[in-house]
């Protein structure tokens, strides 16, 4: 790990320039694969990219969609399956488009390609458990091999290849689980999709050990972490986006806009404000410039981001779903599924933030486990409150947290 550190985690940021000139293990220039991208320069996330991103805006509402039909334990845990699956094939092709050029023709159809397949997975969400299985775990299994097969065949002659060698070796077996769970039904198909993602994340935790073909370390992927990092913001910006659209469509179907409904409307939006202040504000920036001085990006690649991004992910769709269930009657008790809905999607934010800020820092944010604790304990309170009361503590709570940020107390690394 590099010993500069140009960034707080706590306070303001000091952008520092990348190191253009770091050493890194890829190819000389004159063996680089055609579709490898030039990184002579810095990485910019391209319109392609972000065109690719506009798929999971809709997959993300179709996920809240699922969790407010089935607003019960089981469907939370199946909801937060499906979450998994989705994150696992988008953060797989970011990692994919962090080497590839997608400028080149070959990778921008395949990009569209994965387009298509994610589109029709994604619209088969809702009814995942019921008679849509096959597309969901069709897609999954189609876009983890299909990808993985198109790096290998485009990384002849880079070292790289063997890697993806080993991956698809792993994603050969999910998907194998993914379309069995697709065909299977009841506790079964949950199971076996269940199987499918642990493998997925087990394969990066193991360096995608495969017999026959050796492992590969954190310090083989040599991605560009600025990029990397920069493309997992977008996915929390998605999500967010996905909130603030559920916010203003419940309050546009409202035929009379009553003096509690545009409270909550307020506080709705201050949630969704306050959960981006705290990720964007401080720790965003500073956690970009952390990964693209790193001399291991690809560990923390994996750990901050592609492993922890989706519990913030899932806290803010839970909150979501929850300012659904406010503004249809934010003066009525809430029912114990919209409660915790309401305390539980950022009590999932906070944690998942929390757990950022130490893989990246190693840092303890004892503000974010103190709101947690709070949130829980309102939770005992939670049937003597109204939902607009309820949500208006935790909105606060979160506020609060993310002012302490500005403080000049917490600690910062040398």
């Amino acid at each position: 790990m590099s010993d500069v550190v140009a960034a707080d985690p706590s306070g303001a940021s000091r952008p520092g320039a990348s190191r253009p000139d770091a050493p890194r293990p890829d190819a000389p220039e004159g063996h680089r694969p055609r579709l490898m991208r030039d990184r002579s320069g810095s990485q910019r996330v391209t319109n392609i990219e972000l065109f690719f991103d506009l798929v999971y805006v809709y997959a993300v509402t179709q996920l809240s969609h699922h969790l407010l039909a089935k607003p019960t334990l089981g469907g939370a845990l199946q909801t937060g399956l499906l979450l998994a699956m989705v994150w696992m094939v988008w953060s797989y092709t970011t990692w994919v488009t962090n080497w590839l050029d997608p400028e080149q023709m070959a990778v921008r159809l395949m990009l569209v390609l994965l387009m298509l397949v994610s589109l029709a997975m994604s619209a088969s969400l809702p009814r995942a458990f019921e008679d849509l299985g096959l597309w969901v775990g069709g897609g999954y299994a189609i876009q983890q091999v299909g990808r993985s097969v198109f790096m290998v065949i485009a990384l002849r002659g880079h070292p790289l290849q063997a890697n993806f060698r080993r991956i698809l070796v792993w994603c050969l077996v999910s998907s194998a689980l993914a379309i069995g769970g697709a065909l299977a039904h009841g506790r079964a198909r949950e199971l076996l999709w269940l199987a499918a993602v642990c493998v997925d994340v087990a394969g990066g935790l193991a360096g995608f050990a495969t017999p026959g073909l050796g492992r590969s370390r954190t310090s083989d992927w040599t991605i560009e972490g600025g990029h990397f990092a920069e493309r997992c913001q977008a996915f929390i910006l998605i999500a967010l986006g996905e909130s603030i659209v559920i916010i203003g469509t419940t309050l546009a179907g409202v035929p009379s806009p009553t003096t509690a409904r545009v409270t909550g409307f307020i506080v709705a939006f201050v949630t969704s404000v306050t959960l981006w202040w705290l990720y964007f504000d401080q720790s965003a920036e500073a956690a970009a410039e952390k990964i693209a001085r790193s001399d291991d990006p690809g560990r923390l690649g994996r750990s901050a981001y592609h492993l922890i991004h989706p519990v913030m992910v899932a806290g803010i769709i839970v909150t979501a779903a929850a300012d659904e269930k406010l503004l249809a009657d934010p003066g009525a008790t809430p029912t114990t599924p919209a409660a915790w809905m309401i305390l539980g999607g950022p009590a999932l934010f906070l944690a998942g933030h929390a757990a950022f800020k130490y893989v990246v820092w190693r840092y303890l944010s004892w503000p974010r486990l103190a709101a947690i604790a709070a949130l829980a304990l309102l939770a005992l309170a939670a049937k003597a409150l109204p939902a607009l009361a309820l949500a208006a503590c935790a909105a606060a709570l979160v506020a609060v947290v993310a002012a302490t940020d500005r403080l000049p107390w917490p600690p910062r690394p040398a």
